[in-house]
């Protein structure tokens, strides 16, 4: 009689034979794609040796489609090298959506390519190929992968530290036992091998026909503009063809708001070449918005307590080196310019000069909270592949603040952060938020990139997550992600078409004030050490205005509008009874303009349209016998005979508002 052995599954204790695999358990359910034992995901063909947890991971959940797209980014590499036998391999991760794999090309990919490539994918797919793991030696692997000089170079990189040193280099040799899979025929024969981490799906045929390959596109190896320049071929793959096809249509929908091309349509700002990548400029329409987020921010900074100040964009590099930002952010930040045989920077935050005002006087513990705030210009230099219009900038505006609290007021101070940060967002029309709680990386080869005590560490943490425990929002973890000197809330917040952008963060700081010796008189006399809790509610002015002409598709609600009212005349004799209209209108404090051009009536209406105006005011003879306005609204509805009065006060009232139109 075989050996048995005990083992739990989804939660049930189970007796099977010695050997079975982890897909056995799961009686041929083609859903489940692979198994997570002891809290590891496993391929379906890794036997079991006994007292063993294993959960089902079916093709639709997270880590299944990361599966499902890892498959199918090995599968677009044989199919690459079926094609182009000279291709060498890079890195072929999921992603987001998706999955891409770079490759050493002689020509890059052309779309004709792709389309070629996925007919040579599908047939690999249909053929039914199995995925086989095997473990091998490190000098046993690079036997095998002679000819592959990329495989070669991660090889050196392999443990816990392989994603530091390549994207995606984790799901190829992100642990301590380098594995190969091969890619074996009906017959049992292997086709085809790559050097991965996995795991894989059973076999090819899971993958079906939801995938497309998107683009391709030039990446430096390991994202060093000093290594070779790869193609990088970006794909999706799906469960099934009606998930294919929403997630393309969602790609669609996010295209049509994308706020490059309507900043260019709307005429709000614009990125000239002569001033360099991610130096944005804002036109007046562009610059209307802006200063009201300004102005709105600004007050609302003023009524939750805090003081405004201003300090300069350029700081010698000592202060840098106090705040500890040097060296760890010297990369992103500009070279540095000298004077007088002094090292300046361009500042890439504005905490250490918020510590020099603190440190300008002696502080009282009845001084505390001070929260100081000001619009601070920062500059980081963002590599150009990662720049992205208003998204990614390297000259940038943070609404950017620093609270100085007692240790014992730090709960209340974030508690009020995070109640002012989301009462902001909600002003501006996100509605639907998740926190993220940054910690730092327990792992022992990356506590060194984290400055402080492990009970400093200890207390900060658990202070952020308590608050958000109680915000009643979900919190996702996301270890690692703490900046070097404490962690961090951040709110994701999700737009009109369900995207997730990270909008506001609030840092707990225990370290800077350390660093630049800031105290304050306790009530005992003795002196003690603040707290500093960093927070920025907008991230930066040009990231959130980005999101919102996505989120707004450009329509903004009027009180954000750049152009409120449009005042449109049927023809010219009506052009001065509709300026006497716009002069009660701006008397209000409303942006309002007549257009008085040479078109036609039909096209000053398609033109307001376009420029998705809220209000178009039209009058002719009609209306201006009768003191009316016809009132025109940006879905094409109207209302004729409007008296001017109503209409002036229906538009003031939208306006105080804040209604959606």
């Amino acid at each position: 009689m075989p050996a048995q052995i005990s083992v739990t599954v989804a939660g049930s204790e189970r007796s099977v034979e010695a050997g079975t695999t982890a897909g056995a358990l799961f009686d041929g359910d083609r859903a489940v794609v692979v198994a997570r034992v002891d809290g590891e995901l496993r391929d379906l063909s890794h036997p079991l040796d006994g007292g063993e947890r294993v959960e089902p991971v079916t093709v639709d959940s997270e880590d299944g489609l990361a599966v499902l797209r890892h498959s199918t980014a090995h599968v677009l590499a044989q199919a690459v090298q079926q094609t182009f036998p000279e291709a060498r391999l890079g890195i072929g991760p999921p992603v987001r959506d998706g999955f891409f794999y770079d490759f050493d090309t002689a020509e890059p990919f052309t779309p004709e390519d792709l389309k070629r490539l996925e007919k040579v994918m599908q047939r690999i797919i249909n053929s039914g190929q199995t995925f086989h793991r095997r473990e091998v030696s490190d000098d046993d692997a690079r036997t095998e992968l002679a000819e592959e000089p990329y495989k070669l170079e991660l090889i050196g990189l392999k443990g816990g530290s392989a994603e530091d040193a390549a994207e995606g280099a984790g799901a190829e040799v992100g642990g301590s036992q380098l594995t190969i899979y091969d890619n074996r025929d009906r017959d049992g024969q292997t086709v085809w091998s790559d050097l991965c981490r996995g795991p894989h799906l059973p076999d090819t045929r899971i993958i079906g026909n939801a995938f497309k390959l998107m683009r391709s596109a030039a990446a430096y190896w390991r994202g060093s503009e000093k290594n070779p320049q790869l193609q990088r071929v970006y794909g999706t793959a799906w469960p099934s063809k009606a998930e294919l096809k929403a997630y393309l249509d969602r790609l669609a929908e996010a295209e049509r708001r994308d706020h490059r091309r309507l900043g260019t349509e709307l005429d709000l700002y614009s990125f000239p070449e002569e001033l360099g990548a991610g130096l944005p400029v804002f036109h007046p329409r562009g610059g209307v918005i802006k200063r009201v987020m300004e102005d709105y921010s600004r007050q609302r900074h003023l009524e939750e307590g805090f003081e405004y100040v201003g300090t300069p964009h350029v700081a010698r590099e000592a202060l840098f080196h106090t705040s500890g930002h040097l060296p760890y952010y010297e990369d992103t930040m500009f070279p540095p310019m000298t004077e007088d045989e002094q090292r300046y920077f361009l500042k890439a935050m504005n905490c250490p000069m918020h510590n020099l005002i603190y440190r300008s006087r002696q502080r009282s513990y009845r001084d505390l909270p001070l929260r100081l705030f000001e619009f601070g210009h920062v500059y980081r230099y963002e590599k150009s592949g990662v720049v992205h219009g208003l998204t990614r900038v390297r000259g940038l505006e943070m609404d950017d603040s620093h609270s100085y609290v007692t240790r014992e007021q730090a709960p209340a101070e974030i508690k009020h952060l995070l109640t002012f940060v989301l009462s902001l967002l909600r002003e501006f029309g996100l509605e639907d938020f998740y926190l993220e709680l940054s910690t730092r990386d327990e792992s022992s080869d990356k506590q060194a990139k984290f400055i402080g005590s492990d009970e400093d560490w200890a207390v900060a943490t658990e202070t952020l997550a308590q608050v958000a425990a109680e915000s009643g929002l979900d919190l996702v973890p996301d270890p690692g992600g703490a900046a070097y000197y404490g962690p961090k809330i951040s709110v994701q917040a999700r737009d009109a078409i369900g995207r997730t952008w990270q909008m506001s963060t609030i840092q707990y700081d225990f370290n800077q004030p350390e660093r630049f010796g800031l105290e304050y008189q306790a009530a005992d006399g003795s002196r003690q050490r603040p707290v500093m809790i960093h927070s920025a509610k907008f991230g930066s002015i040009e990231r959130f205005l980005g999101v919102l002409v996505e989120h707004y598709a450009g329509a903004f609600p009027p009180w954000l509008a750049p152009v409120q009212v449009v005042a449109i005349p049927v023809a010219d004799p009506f052009n001065d009874y509709l300026e006497e209209v716009a002069g009660r209108l701006r008397a209000e404090g409303v942006r309002v303009e007549v257009d008085t051009s040479d078109d036609r009536f039909p096209k000053k209406i398609r033109t307001a349209q376009k420029q998705k105006v809220p209000f178009m005011l039209i009058a002719g003879e009609e209306d201006r016998s009768a003191g009316a306005v016809s009132f025109r609204y940006r879905d094409g509805s109207q209302r004729n005979g409007v008296p001017v009065g109503e209409a002036v006060q229906q538009v003031v009232t939208a306006v105080r508002d804040r209604v959606q139109v």
